[in-house]
């Protein structure tokens, strides 16, 4: 038998071939990258914005374009506030719609920091209300809706991103660090009340990734002492995280639950 011509007549189909992913905060940063490598794996997307609808069409455009699914979108946009629960709620009803099937993947990547990076003693009453409402109630509402949603008995990934700061634990990040290590424990116990749905539930904590958000409100020298702090002397890049998470929501990572991955070239 010619194994290769067997191979190429019959290739091996994508991890994620049709199966339906949910990304907040896609339509830049970290989570368009996740968005993009998803789709390289074969996955549908839904691409969810809060205010960047230009920046989220071209991210599903990119998409689309790069990875043809028979005549019909492999990506769309839904705007939505993750803090509103008929919005998370919406995120679900309109990828069933559209794809007709149950989400296999959420990747809650929408978060917010305040690029003045306040001392606790001098964070404002709103910027703490919105940081928490943003990256903890955010997460509380996307984990609380894939858990009764997301299709049961394989394939079912959720996924949070957090932040190796909870581990960093800087001064002017002590409400942000705060909101994110209360997503860590809540992933964890998450985990195990899925239990027996065969839905798994972790985080991915970046350290410093060149990102706008990562850049706003920082000096050079903030940036430079980054650079110097990480054993691979450089920042991290969203390519250095996608991967990762690409991989969490792949069959392959069955056995990966209930954990947080720091990834952060040795920042913490």
């Amino acid at each position: 038998m010619d194994i290769s011509s067997s191979n190429s007549s019959n290739p091996s189909p994508l991890p994620l071939q049709d199966r339906v992913a949910i990304v907040t905060g896609a339509s830049r940063g970290i989570g368009k990258a996740i968005a993009v490598h998803l789709a390289s794996l074969g996955a549908k997307l839904v691409i969810n914005y809060s205010s960047n609808r230009d920046q989220a069409q071209l991210v599903a455009e990119e998409i689309n374009s790069s990875f043809p699914h028979n005549h019909s979108p492999r990506a769309i946009t839904v705007q939505a506030n993750v803090s509103d629960p008929s919005h998370v709620k919406s995120l679900f009803d309109e990828a069933e719609r559209v794809f007709g099937s149950p989400v296999h993947v959420l990747v809650n990547s929408a978060g917010v920091l305040d690029p003045k990076y306040p001392s606790i003693a001098n964070t404002s009453l709103e910027d703490f209300d919105l940081t928490f409402s943003v990256n903890t109630k955010g997460a509380f509402l996307c984990c609380k809706e894939a858990a009764n949603r997301l299709k049961r008995d394989g394939g079912g990934r959720i996924i949070l991103v957090s932040s190796s700061m909870v581990g960093g634990l800087k001064p002017g990040f002590g409400v942000y660090a705060a909101s994110k290590a209360a997503v860590e424990t809540m992933v964890k116990i998450l985990a195990k009340e899925l239990k027996g749905t065969g839905i798994t539930a972790n985080c991915i904590a970046p350290g410093p990734i060149a990102t706008e958000m990562y850049f706003s409100g920082k000096t050079e020298e903030q940036i430079r002492k980054n650079i110097d702090e990480c054993p691979l002397g450089r920042l991290g890049e969203t390519k250095d995280i996608a991967p990762i998470v690409g991989f969490l929501a792949t069959d392959a990572s069955e056995w990966i639950n209930g954990q947080v991955i720091r990834a952060n070239g040795g920042y913490v």
